[in-house]
């Protein structure tokens, strides 16, 4: 094993260990493992939290529940899943439940995703629109409102920023997404027709850029 001089005590030698080598045993607790594999019941009760706090918009409390809190998916894994969704017909984050699930326990881990997203708040809204429907023209259940409309702005901004990180270090991919703003914001173009030119060219990009590198 090879002796170095230690540079902060003159005349002593220090040990220099090598890296730990992944395939042996006991390594594993060196390196701990990116992403958790959950379970069914751990699937319910995660997307039953989402569906509770999830008030003014779901997308931002599903990645934190996901990605920060559970560690269930990267940030780049739940981006990726996330664009694939935004593709595909239906709610967004319905599709993030039902893909997650089956990545994990097929079709009944689908289910519970799910049932955990939505019991929760049908039986809040079932609950609350008796209420909203007697008080609505009260001026401070108006102005609650219009406040609740704004702190959910914020939060689908908030998402929209953290799940573009994983995408700031891709040159191609910052001028698909501007171009895509610029489309769907400035000029108001319809979003199927945006999706149906920008995915493919997006697609094409990315594969272009990955061969491209060494």
């Amino acid at each position: 094993m090879p002796f170095t001089p230690d540079p902060a005590e003159p005349g002593r030698s220090a040990l220099t260990l090598p890296d730990p080598d992944p395939s042996t045993p006991g390594s594993a607790a060196i390196q701990a493992p990116a992403t958790i594999r959950p379970t069914l019941a751990g699937l319910f009760l995660g997307f039953l939290s989402v569906g509770i706090c999830g008030f003014g918009g779901v997308l931002p409390w599903a990645r934190r529940m996901i990605v920060d809190q559970r560690r269930w998916l990267t940030g780049a894994e739940f981006t990726d899943l996330l664009s694939l969704c935004q593709f595909l017909p239906g709610p967004n984050v319905i599709n993030v439940a039902v893909a997650l699930g089956a990545r994990f326990h097929g079709p009944i881990g689908s289910v519970a995703g799910i049932a955990g997203l939505l019991a929760a708040p049908m039986a809040i809204v079932l609950a609350l629109a008796s209420v909203y429907d007697r008080f609505a023209e009260v001026p401070v259940v108006a102005d609650a409102f219009a406040g609740l409309a704004a702190a959910a702005s914020a939060l689908v901004l908030s998402m929209a920023l953290k799940i573009s990180a994983p995408l700031r270090v891709r040159p191609t991919s910052i001028l698909v997404w501007l171009a895509t703003l610029a489309a769907i914001a400035l000029f108001r173009w319809p979003l199927p027709a945006v999706l149906a030119v920008m995915a493919p060219v997006s697609i094409l990009l990315a594969h272009r850029s990955g061969r491209m590198r060494p």
